[in-house]
């Protein structure tokens, strides 16, 4: 495991509230320091298919994810993908990010092959999925999910995280 802690898996098991699985990295902290996003190999050690590279444990994050699931944004999202190629391409972008970072782990998955996460290439369905690349990758290189998460309140500000 690459920059992950005993403290770090208990952490993200308190933030689950089970036991953490194959956790291969802590791609996204929270500003309050605990892990939030962290980064799972394509095949788990019990050998299911796991597309879900860039996986958000941080609960205060995932509950303003959720929140702001409910306002509309991914149809709105969703009917811009199909008039603007532009960004329409930069979304493609992303989808080919996201499966080369997991390629990167050298870790040969077929049932996961040209599979993203968050409706990605075409479709947003998942902005947990989005705004965890975005996190994880950084600013320009996913514009819905930095979109969605730039509409996040500072989920960290009140009781950090544990």
């Amino acid at each position: 495991m690459r920059d992950v802690t005993q403290n770090d898996l208990d952490c993200i098991q308190t933030q689950l509230g089970r036991t953490p699985r194959d956790v291969h990295a802590i791609s996204y902290r929270c500003p309050c320091g605990n892990p939030a996003v962290v980064e799972t190999p394509p095949r788990l050690e019990d050998g299911t298919p796991f597309p879900t590279f860039y996986y958000a444990t941080c609960p205060r994050l995932t509950a303003a994810i959720s929140t702001l699931e409910t306002t509309g944004l991914m149809g709105e999202m969703n009917e811009r993908l199909e008039t603007d190629a532009e960004l329409a391409g930069a979304y493609h972008a992303a989808h080919d990010d996201y499966i080369a970072a997991r390629s990167a782990l050298g870790v040969d998955v077929p049932e996961v092959d040209n599979v993203s996460a968050g409706g990605m290439p075409t479709r947003v369905k998942c902005l947990h999925s989005l705004i965890a690349h975005s996190l994880s990758a950084g600013p320009g290189v996913n514009p819905l999910g930095d979109e969605a998460l730039a509409k996040l309140p500072d989920w960290w500000k009140n009781n950090p995280c544990e």
